[in-house]
């Protein structure tokens, strides 16, 4: 079994990398959308902002500013750069864990977004500083699973992003499609190819969907897919197999975090798009939020914080 401070800094390291990432794509998307400073433009920074817990009405915010506070803000600790430094922290804590490649792309990465000229740059040129980003942050889940042994360590890491894009990707939803009393539900067509961007969807969605660009489709597309790797269905699908795989490698019987994420993974595999227009999308998203959440403090309960007498031997 390995090490509970182990365990908890690699999970942790995958959920500040996958958060850095959806954040730089929101900035990215948000900034886009508002170079024609129409109404689409202004609900997609509305539907960014609401989406990392800023519900302000999205006119009375400078797209820009708002962008770069998500990016470069070390005073927020959900920002970019604050993710990228305590992804950066975790990973030196299990250095002997991770290889060299992946230990390289996120220290280089780290040192972009804390240089004292990256103020300048994200002025200068915010696509192309964002652009950069993401791309090195996509080398760095590609060094990691092309150098790494799939084994526990990996398996936590890979834990620890899926948690956090099955729980990213719901709030994004949600406050698409779920009910609002001010905003209602998301339905202009620039506005809903903004989220699929968010999402990292478009051309995936496109390749299905062709150009229907559709509230349902997208739901359905993004819910219950089981091929696109950003959509709940699968991310949920990947927790379960994360865990059941340490389960058996622990020898032990079936532990709580892998029966809740396989209840959670039933869900949405025998769900489909016409139960959740029946009923409306919000009930099964917020469904999915805090079963991820039963998960995490599960996952928190069997592999970190659990008494020692349950791993000393008999």
């Amino acid at each position: 079994m390995m090490l509970a401070r182990v365990a908890d800094s690699l999970y942790w390291l995958g959920r500040y990398i996958e958060r850095a990432e959806h954040l730089s794509r929101l900035s990215s998307v948000m900034l886009n959308a508002t170079l024609d400073q129409t109404d689409s433009g202004t609900q997609a920074v509305w539907i960014a902002m609401a989406a990392v817990g800023d519900a302000n009405d999205g006119e009375s915010i400078n797209s820009f500013e708002a962008a770069q506070a998500l990016v470069l803000d070390r005073s927020d600790a959900n920002s970019v750069v604050s993710s990228l430094a305590r992804a950066r922290e975790n990973a030196r804590q299990v250095r002997d864990q991770i290889t060299t490649e992946t230990w390289e792309r996120l220290n280089l990465l780290y040192l972009k977004v804390t240089d004292a000229k990256a103020g300048k740059e994200f002025s200068d040129g915010s696509a192309i500083f964002l652009h950069d980003v993401i791309a090195d942050l996509h080398l760095f889940k590609g060094a990691a699973d092309t150098t790494m042994s799939h084994g526990e360590s990996w398996r936590f890491m890979m834990l620890g992003i899926y948690m956090e894009r099955a729980q990213l990707v719901s709030r994004l939803l949600e406050v698409c499609f779920a009910e609002s009393p001010v905003h209602g539900q998301v339905d202009d067509h620039v506005a809903l190819v903004s989220v699929l961007r968010m999402a990292c969807a478009l051309e995936p969605y496109l390749r299905v969907y062709t150009a229907e660009i559709e509230p349902r489709h997208i739901l359905e597309f993004l819910v219950f897919d089981e091929d696109f790797p950003r959509s709940i269905r699968f991310a949920t699908a990947q927790i379960e197999q994360h865990l059941s795989a340490m389960a058996r490698s622990g020898g032990g019987e079936r532990v709580g975090p892998e029966r809740l994420a396989g209840r959670l993974k039933a869900r949405l595999q025998f769900a489909d798009v016409d139960e959740l227009e029946a009923v409306g999308a919000g009930p099964l998203l917020t469904t999915v939020v805090n079963e991820c959440a039963r998960i995490h403090e599960a996952i928190y309960e069997t592999f970190v914080a659990y008494p020692l007498e349950m791993r000393l031997p008999a």
